[in-house]
């Protein structure tokens, strides 16, 4: 793929004054910045604007705007579908956008697009705070959030989105604006879950609380022949679960690769007393084929994992 001259010479244009980096098919990083969570998915944009900050942002949408391109927004790059990653139109990657400012003393963060949410636990356990946040610490805190949030504190403390109080937004029109519950109130209810498209968010504020520095969890393995029961066991049990407790039950195929079926719980433990927890639970699933429970702080991914979801 090359850009045709109008693009050229609007990149160009536009080069004089972006802070961030422009990539074109033929520059290098382009192959690797292209490339998103899911290696299924294997779009290439016409030009990817890595932004460093919102005046990049909107002059990146004032050139797709210019040329008549479709726009994608990467944030972590992590949605299954590959929806921050576009052919032919203009990738706005927000991944150099890495600030994060936590105040203790308010318990909120003020925290910029590309950030996930091991960048950000990571600051925010400085301080013994946290917020509900993704299942994989590489997940970025955008497009999780925006899509509603579901994470391990989320039985006490609720969504990702349950804890935003505001945001800076650039709208398709390049208008930078700051939207909550005090300003543009709608605009605040729409992009917490509402489905995307209101604008290319560039900055989120959370409330945070006092969770850490660890949690209690883990992998709870059974033989694939045991599934009934175990599902059956993961019902009964979050009837009864108090709120620091989040559990999730499923069918997997074991991560070490080998294609081994097992039936699974993974679960974590943010309230106190956790040694007692861990007795009590241990006691219920020993005859397990792994019980992987232990404090932890982060889970792990990569880029290039293969996902597809079917209906």
């Amino acid at each position: 793929m090359t850009l045709v001259p109008s693009v050229t010479g609007s990149v160009a244009e536009l080069a004089n004054s972006f802070t961030g980096q422009l990539l074109s098919p033929t520059d290098v990083g382009y192959e690797a910045t292209r490339r998103v969570h899911n290696g299924l998915v294997d779009k290439r944009p016409a030009l990817i604007a890595r932004c460093l900050g919102a005046a990049d942002v909107v002059d990146a949408i004032n050139l797709t705007r210019k040329l008549g391109l479709e726009v994608a927004v990467r944030g972590g790059g992590h949605n299954v579908a590959g929806r921050a990653t576009i052919d032919g139109g203009v990738m706005i990657d927000l991944a150099p956008m890495k600030g994060i400012h936590v105040d203790p003393k308010s318990r909120t963060a003020r925290v910029q697009g590309g950030v996930t949410w091991a960048e950000l636990n990571r600051e925010t356990q400085l301080h013994g705070l946290a917020v509900t946040g993704g299942v994989v610490s590489s997940t970025g805190i955008a497009g999780l959030t925006l899509g509603g949030g579901l994470g391990w504190l989320m039985g006490k403390y609720g969504l990702a989105l349950d804890n935003l109080r505001s945001m800076e937004l650039v709208t398709a029109q390049g208008e930078v604006m700051s939207v909550s519950k005090e300003e543009k109130t709608d605009l605040f209810w729409a992009v917490r879950g509402g489905g995307g498209n209101f604008g290319v968010a560039t900055s989120f504020e959370f409330q945070l609380h006092p969770v850490g520095p660890m949690v209690t969890g883990g992998l709870i393995a059974h033989p694939f022949d045991r599934a009934r029961d175990l599902l059956r066991f993961f019902r009964d049990s979050t009837q009864t679960l108090p709120d620091e407790h989040t559990i999730a039950g499923g069918l997997i195929h074991a991560p070490d690769g080998s294609g081994t079926k097992l039936a699974v719980m993974v679960t974590c433990y943010c309230g106190s007393g956790r040694r007692r927890w861990i007795r009590s639970v241990q006691c219920r699933i020993a005859r397990s084929t792994a019980c992987l429970m232990r404090p932890i702080r982060r889970a792990l991914s990569t880029t290039g994992s293969q996902a597809s979801s079917r209906s």
